[in-house]
């Protein structure tokens, strides 16, 4: 199947990128951005956003649309936090988004590094965007992110229910997914939440839009919707690429449901206009 031409990513290039390259590279840092060969890199880059990967680079689940590697866990880098915070500082931004690799194989879930990670950067003054896992529905897990007091928490969906199963790991689920969404509401209703959807897997509409729905009733805030793009053939196969039609048919539609903040879009990730998106969403929240 021939990638239309509005999926097509041009490499990463420019002044701003090699800069912030070589300072995750100094630091042995990892970035979502490239481990997962997300295609608007260079632009978040250039405005200020990085999504910075911790508790290593490789997953201890194996999601089947993926590029991230699993298996043979590493120990964690107990400087990582410091590494970040610096990082953050140097490449001077104004957003940070930070996400993780599932670690099932620490007593934690790396949960306390994790939460060390954000207060870290919190304090030098930046914004922070936490994408979390799923930490297996566990509670005290999640509280503890939720008490570091992140700008937005994020935690995605992924896809419908019914794909749900041929997809993702088999310890993630549907409504574990959208369980820990609820539940950061739940502690505090105040904090901003957000998920996203990828499209391309054969979904229907009326799946996606029961998939808005479920978000709506966990109190989801802030919504993404993209297009699958098969990273290696390792992973599963693209089942449909989505027209442009479909994406901005979707956008109002979850503008129309309640979403504070939607962007749609085949090159459109979680992190893809993160600062705009928190802006936006609590710019809509004082006109009320």
């Amino acid at each position: 199947m021939l990638r239309p031409d509005y999926v097509k990513i041009k490499l990463p290039s420019g002044e701003k990128f090699s800069e912030v390259n070589s300072i995750l590279k100094t630091g042995l840092l990892h970035t979502v951005c490239e481990e997962a060969r997300c295609p608007n890199l260079s632009e978040c880059w250039e405005s200020g956003t990085a999504t910075f990967m911790i508790l290593g680079k490789n997953c201890s689940r194996g999601c089947r649309f993926c590029s991230v590697t699993h298996g043979n866990m590493e120990e964690l880098d107990p400087l990582e936090p410091e590494k970040v915070r610096d990082a953050v500082k140097n490449m001077n931004l104004k957003f940070a988004v930070i996400t993780s690799v599932d670690r099932d194989d620490l007593p934690d879930q790396g949960a306390e590094h994790y939460a060390k990670t954000i207060r870290m950067v919190r304090n030098t003054g930046v914004l922070v965007e936490s994408l979390i896992p799923d930490f297996r529905g566990d509670k005290t897990l999640i509280q503890s992110i939720v008490d570091e007091k992140p700008d937005v928490l994020a935690h995605n969906i992924e896809t419908v229910r019914r794909l749900t199963p041929v997809i993702r790991d088999g310890r993630a689920s549907y409504d574990q997914s959208i369980g820990v969404l609820k539940y950061v509401k739940e502690i505090d209703a105040e904090l901003t939440t957000k998920s996203s959807i990828m499209l391309g897997h054969g979904e229907t509409d009326q799946e996606v839009l029961e998939t808005m729905d479920d978000l709506l009733n966990a109190g989801v805030d802030i919504l993404t919707i993209g297009q699958y793009l098969r990273p290696s053939k390792k992973q599963i196969p693209v089942a449909e690429y989505c027209p442009m039609e479909r994406y901005g048919k979707f956008e109002g539609i979850a503008k129309e449901k309640g979403f504070r903040f939607v962007a749609s879009g085949p090159l459109v990730r979680t992190s893809y206009r993160a600062f705009e998106a928190w802006a936006m969403k609590n710019i809509t929240l004082k006109k009320r």
